[in-house]
């Protein structure tokens, strides 16, 4: 696809990468008076540096839009080795596509040959969400580290027994694909979020709104059918679940709180098709402090694209992509920083640019307001590779003077690294906004409320 070129929504290969490109409003922002918020300048990186070191040998399970994805961008990371893909659709034109981003990589159609291989040694998983607890599970009681994209599972029953194997599976690092958790931008805006900059929280706000049909062709019925996973509610979690929950994972990460409830609503209001899922639905989430988050997806209308919107009685803190900003009340105190902060002047409103290390006086202005970089994906990966090489040698390390049976032991050095880690959602992060989305997701196709139970968030 041509860079310079909007991408089609109802095309079948249109990704969440692509649509976040094409998402832009940052002129309409600055004219409100928006304060530009922006962690140092991430420029997009390069291709892979000459890199002669050990690699994490990868097999990606599920080659569909989003397992491309994945493929394309482990390419560009020097320490990850795909050697193996694996989807069950034997098209010799997907397999084509499949291996053009992994060239050496091995084709297989059965998942468990993939476990078999004793030189895999991180599985990503990519299949429909129906699909993860079966090779999840299975991934890690064979001693493989696993990337599991988000959610978990299309049930609590099935995200509960993925998380209870990842808890233990010692020796195995799980990471959820909640990509915000690992994104540079998101990192830096957390502490300034809960530092109170933005007074009390009053409500917090996400939407996602992108008119595409959500249905993928094929001239086989058969393979049409298993395309068209998410339409179906038996397998789907709807759009709460498959999109939102990204979303709703970063607010709740920011707010570091769990739901008392949630109210929700949905309907079919544009792709009447004998889909059993709604294409437009909203849920909001209570909290014992009275506060609200409102979340809402739709695939009816474009308007207003995608963003998260976090109110104080101070300021309020919009996120859009890899690009923030921040709305003062006019009542506000002075923070401090302001003093050495870039000023930036917006349709006659002063906007103060918050960058990381902007109270250096040394740091003025190296920010960047275009927002270039990498999507979360990249990180996420990134973050995941790094981290499973990182375990991986800590456990070569302990098992040439300890005897790695002794788990509980074992347990406590890993934990003595954990610092180490790069910043990426675990196991607990993942299970609990699944529960979250899918409880939504739920609360959606009742048209009510649901009370949550602790015992929903306890492994």
């Amino acid at each position: 696809m041509n860079d310079n070129a909007l991408p089609n929504p109802f095309a079948a290969d249109f990704t969440r990468r692509e649509f976040l490109k094409s998402s832009s409003f940052g002129a309409a922002m600055t004219m409100l008076g928006g304060i530009p918020l922006m962690a140092e300048a991430q420029a997009p990186a390069a291709a892979p540096a000459a890199y002669d070191g050990p690699t994490v040998k990868c097999a990606v399970i599920g080659c569909n839009v989003w397992g491309r994805e994945i493929l394309n961008t482990l390419a560009r990371l020097p320490k990850a080795e795909v050697i193996a893909v694996c989807d069950t659709y034997e098209s010799e034109t997907f397999q084509e596509r499949a291996k053009e981003a992994a060239p050496k990589a091995q084709y297989y159609t059965d998942y468990k040959k993939v476990l078999e291989n004793k030189d895999v040694q991180a599985v990503l998983i990519a299949t429909p969400s129906h699909q993860h607890r079966e090779i999840a599970v299975a991934a890690l009681q064979a001693g493989k580290h696993v990337y599991c994209e988000a959610p978990l599972a299309h049930t609590v029953e099935d995200a509960r027994a993925i998380a209870v194997a990842a808890r233990d599976s010692v020796k195995s690092y799980f990471q959820a694909g909640l990509g915000l958790r690992s994104d540079p931008q998101r990192k830096f805006l957390l502490p300034f979020v809960r530092s109170g900059a933005t007074g009390n929280n009053v409500k917090t706000r996400a939407q996602w709104h992108k008119k595409m049909s959500w249905r993928r062709a094929s001239p086989n019925p058969e393979r049409e059918t298993a395309l068209n996973w998410r339409l179906r509610k038996e397998t789907s979690p709807g759009l709460l679940g498959e999109i939102s929950i990204q979303q709703i994972d970063a607010m709740h990460w920011f707010l570091s709180k769990r739901p008392v409830s949630v109210t929700g609503f949905g309907s079919v209001q544009l792709w009447n098709d004998g889909r059993s899922v709604d294409d437009t639905v909203q849920a909001t989430f209570q909290y014992e402090d009275g506060t609200c988050f409102n979340v809402e997806a739709c695939l009816a209308n474009s308007f207003d694209s995608d963003y998260e919107i976090l109110y104080g009685s101070d300021a309020a803190v919009m996120m859009r992509g890899n690009k923030a900003w921040l709305f003062k009340e006019a009542d506000a105190a002075l923070l401090g920083w302001e003093v050495y902060a870039r000023k930036d002047v917006f349709f006659q409103e002063t906007g103060i640019a918050l960058v990381a290390d902007a109270s250096k006086s040394g740091k003025q202005g190296k920010g960047d307001a275009s927002g270039a970089g990498d999507p979360p994906i990249y990180f996420a990966l990134n973050h995941f590779i790094e981290n499973t090489q990182l375990i991986a040698n800590a456990i070569e390390d302990y098992s040439a003077t300890f005897d790695v049976k002794d788990t509980k032991a074992l347990r406590e050095y890993l934990a003595s690294i954990q610092k180490s880690k790069l910043p990426a959602a675990t196991w607990q992060d993942g299970y609990e906004s699944t529960v979250c989305a899918l409880k939504a997701n739920e609360a959606v196709m009742k048209k009510g409320t649901i009370q949550f139970e602790k015992e929903w968030f306890e492994v």
